[in-house]
């Protein structure tokens, strides 16, 4: 299998740690896709803008090979397209 696409759409962070997170990485580690892409979209770019926690795991992600990109529309309605962008996140 070639790419994996994950869309993450909310402010639940069990979700980021104990889904988005755990697979995206196991995945890029385990070669169980060659690209491993987390879109940001909604609600999820504002947890990303906010909280240190979840901005920290985006970057271990990122630094295990996870491509990470965020809807600019989304960044913008919630004032945080530097921030995301700042983090290494491809926001368009």
């Amino acid at each position: 299998m070639d790419k994996l696409n994950i869309l993450w759409t909310t402010t639940d962070k069990d979700t980021i740690f104990n889904m988005i997170s755990m697979y995206a990485i196991n995945s890029k580690t385990h070669d169980w896709w060659k690209q491993v892409n987390v879109i940001i979209w909604g609600a999820s770019a504002r947890l990303v803008g906010e909280d240190d926690q979840v901005q920290t795991e985006i970057v271990e992600m990122i630094h295990k090979g996870v491509s990470v990109e965020a809807c600019k529309s989304c960044c913008d309605i919630y004032g945080v397209a530097d921030k995301l962008t700042k983090l290494g996140i491809t926001v368009r």
